[in-house]
């Protein structure tokens, strides 16, 4: 599925809280109509079913609605998000750092994206899609949001439709259209994070994506609560106590 993304809406802030920009995305194509629908869905679900204090690891849905494109009379269904300002995806990240990124900072980035997830989890969805165009982060405060849930769907549902030219990337439940749960999405971070790092991750860390990326679902974690508590073992056994490190994207 191709969207077209217009333009923030207004971007506004109150009482020193962050800016927060408006979008709205439309489907190039109304039999993409159901696509839309799933991502409101899911942000519906997770908006009423998540922990507050992590929601804004997700966009928050303001409205999905039709609109009547003028250039062929089609009805589109459209959705209006809002998130943060200055976020940039994990394949800007890779760009700026062609060799891999420093596998403590690619660490602050897979905290983040296990708390996505474990947010989205805990409401019933999988996201089928977690890919480094969909990570995306904010350097400065190590944010991080998880966008475009056009993919999503329940545990044991299946992922409607592969992102084009990605094919690759995803585990054998999905491409062999077969039922995907949490572990789903758990192999997809991991590849991202893995890619990320390329040849500078240390063995131990080769070895915990590995893990996240066994072949069958059944074999791979399925709790990213408690898979971000075995991350971080495995990061205090390599680097000690967490510290913030700066990060930029002009290395």
């Amino acid at each position: 599925m191709r969207c077209k993304e217009g333009p923030p809406l207004n971007a506004s802030g109150r009482g020193g809280a962050p800016a927060y920009h408006r979008q709205l995305k439309a489907p190039q194509h109304p039999s993409d109509n159901d696509l839309m629908a799933r991502e409101a869905r899911a942000l519906r679900r997770i908006a009423a079913r998540g922990d507050a204090r992590h929601l804004a690891y997700v966009p928050r849905l303001v409205d999905s609605y039709p609109v009547r494109d003028p250039a062929t009379g089609a009805e589109l269904l459209v959705n209006e998000l809002e998130t943060v300002p200055g976020l940039h995806s994990l394949e800007d990240v890779r760009r700026a750092y062609p060799d891999g990124v420093d596998p403590r900072d690619a660490a602050w980035m897979w905290r983040r994206l296990l708390v996505a997830l474990g947010l989205a989890h805990r409401a019933g969805v999988v996201h089928g899609a977690v890919l480094p165009r969909n990570v995306l982060i904010e350097p400065d405060a190590h944010g991080l949001v998880l966008v475009d849930w056009c993919f999503s769907t329940e545990p044991g549902g299946l992922v409607p439709a592969l992102v084009t030219g990605m094919a690759d990337w995803y585990p054998p439940e999905v491409t062999g259209k077969r039922p995907c749960g949490p572990g789903t999405d758990i192999a997809l971070a991991a590849r991202c994070l893995d890619w990320l790092m390329a040849d500078r991750a240390p063995r131990e860390l080769r070895a915990f994506a590995a893990g996240c990326r066994q072949p069958a679902l059944t074999a791979r974690p399925d709790d990213a609560w408690r898979l971000l508590r075995e991350l971080d073992e495995v990061l205090e056994r390599l680097y000690g106590p967490r510290t913030f490190r700066p990060f930029t994207l002009n290395p």
